[in-house]
Protein backbone atom coordinates (compact mmCIF):
# COMPACT_ATOMS: atom_id res chain seq x y z
CA UNK A 1 0.00 0.00 0.00
CA UNK A 2 1.19 3.47 -0.84
CA UNK A 3 0.22 5.88 1.89
CA UNK A 4 1.15 9.42 2.67
CA UNK A 5 3.64 8.02 5.22
CA UNK A 6 2.92 10.96 7.47
CA UNK A 7 0.41 12.21 9.96
CA UNK A 8 0.96 15.72 8.59
CA UNK A 9 3.75 16.61 11.02
CA UNK A 10 7.40 16.54 10.17
CA UNK A 11 7.47 15.44 6.55
CA UNK A 12 7.19 17.79 3.60
CA UNK A 13 3.87 17.04 1.83
CA UNK A 14 5.42 17.81 -1.57
CA UNK A 15 8.19 15.28 -0.95
CA UNK A 16 5.72 12.62 0.19
CA UNK A 17 3.47 13.23 -2.83
CA UNK A 18 6.48 13.06 -5.14
CA UNK A 19 7.80 9.82 -3.66
CA UNK A 20 4.30 8.33 -3.88
CA UNK A 21 3.98 9.29 -7.56
CA UNK A 22 7.38 7.70 -8.16
CA UNK A 23 6.18 4.47 -6.52
CA UNK A 24 3.08 4.40 -8.71
CA UNK A 25 5.25 4.78 -11.83
CA UNK A 26 7.59 2.07 -10.57
CA UNK A 27 4.54 -0.21 -10.50
CA UNK A 28 4.05 0.61 -14.19
CA UNK A 29 7.74 0.07 -14.91
CA UNK A 30 7.74 -3.37 -13.28
CA UNK A 31 4.57 -4.62 -14.96
CA UNK A 32 2.27 -4.18 -11.97
CA UNK A 33 -0.38 -2.60 -14.15
CA UNK A 34 -3.32 -3.19 -11.82
CA UNK A 35 -1.50 -1.48 -8.96
CA UNK A 36 -0.65 1.44 -11.25
CA UNK A 37 -4.28 1.80 -12.35
CA UNK A 38 -5.45 1.58 -8.74
CA UNK A 39 -3.21 4.56 -7.95
CA UNK A 40 -5.63 6.90 -9.74
CA UNK A 41 -8.22 8.72 -7.67
CA UNK A 42 -11.75 7.93 -8.77
CA UNK A 43 -14.42 9.23 -6.43
CA UNK A 44 -16.89 6.68 -7.80
CA UNK A 45 -16.42 2.99 -8.41
CA UNK A 46 -15.87 1.86 -11.98
CA UNK A 47 -17.13 -1.30 -13.69
CA UNK A 48 -14.72 -4.24 -13.72
CA UNK A 49 -14.66 -4.18 -17.53
CA UNK A 50 -13.53 -0.55 -17.58
CA UNK A 51 -10.82 -1.26 -15.00
CA UNK A 52 -9.61 -4.14 -17.18
CA UNK A 53 -9.43 -1.76 -20.17
CA UNK A 54 -7.35 0.70 -18.14
CA UNK A 55 -4.97 -2.12 -17.18
CA UNK A 56 -4.72 -3.17 -20.84
CA UNK A 57 -4.01 0.47 -21.81
CA UNK A 58 -1.14 0.63 -19.31
CA UNK A 59 0.24 -2.64 -20.70
CA UNK A 60 -0.01 -1.29 -24.27
CA UNK A 61 1.69 1.96 -23.22
CA UNK A 62 4.66 0.02 -21.87
CA UNK A 63 4.81 -2.11 -25.02
CA UNK A 64 4.90 1.10 -27.07
CA UNK A 65 7.75 2.43 -24.91
CA UNK A 66 9.63 -0.84 -25.49
CA UNK A 67 9.19 -0.44 -29.25
CA UNK A 68 10.06 3.25 -29.41
CA UNK A 69 12.72 3.63 -26.69
CA UNK A 70 13.84 0.12 -25.67
CA UNK A 71 11.67 0.48 -22.59
CA UNK A 72 11.66 2.69 -19.54
CA UNK A 73 14.68 1.75 -17.46
CA UNK A 74 14.16 3.94 -14.41
CA UNK A 75 11.93 6.51 -12.78
CA UNK A 76 13.22 9.20 -10.44
CA UNK A 77 11.73 12.17 -8.67
CA UNK A 78 13.04 15.49 -9.90
CA UNK A 79 11.00 17.76 -7.68
CA UNK A 80 7.49 18.18 -6.34
CA UNK A 81 5.24 21.02 -5.27
CA UNK A 82 2.20 20.89 -3.00
CA UNK A 83 -0.74 23.08 -2.06
CA UNK A 84 -1.72 21.75 1.34
CA UNK A 85 -4.83 23.92 1.55
CA UNK A 86 -6.29 22.30 -1.58
CA UNK A 87 -4.64 18.89 -0.91
CA UNK A 88 -3.06 18.79 -4.37
CA UNK A 89 0.50 18.37 -5.58
CA UNK A 90 2.52 18.03 -8.76
CA UNK A 91 5.35 15.51 -9.01
CA UNK A 92 7.95 16.04 -11.71
CA UNK A 93 9.29 12.60 -12.59
CA UNK A 94 12.23 11.83 -14.84
CA UNK A 95 11.78 8.77 -17.04
CA UNK A 96 15.05 7.29 -18.33
CA UNK A 97 14.69 5.15 -21.43
CA UNK A 98 16.75 2.27 -22.77
CA UNK A 99 17.83 4.36 -25.77
CA UNK A 100 19.53 6.86 -23.40
CA UNK A 101 16.84 9.51 -23.79
CA UNK A 102 15.07 11.07 -20.83
CA UNK A 103 11.69 12.69 -20.42
CA UNK A 104 10.18 14.69 -17.59
CA UNK A 105 6.52 14.04 -16.88
CA UNK A 106 4.27 15.95 -14.52
CA UNK A 107 2.00 13.81 -12.38
CA UNK A 108 -0.89 15.68 -10.74
CA UNK A 109 -1.65 14.27 -7.31
CA UNK A 110 -4.50 14.66 -4.84
CA UNK A 111 -4.56 13.73 -1.15
CA UNK A 112 -7.69 11.83 -0.17
CA UNK A 113 -8.10 10.64 3.42
CA UNK A 114 -4.34 10.98 3.95
CA UNK A 115 -3.45 9.00 0.82
CA UNK A 116 -1.74 10.63 -2.17
CA UNK A 117 -3.24 9.43 -5.45
CA UNK A 118 -2.77 10.35 -9.09
CA UNK A 119 -5.38 12.53 -10.75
Amino acid sequence: AVASCSDGRGEDPAEVAGRTACLYYENLLHGRFAEYVDGFYRPDSIPDGYRAQLIDNARMFMAQQNDEHHGIKSVSLGRATADTVRNVAHAFLMLSYGDSTKEEVVVPMVRVHGLWMMR
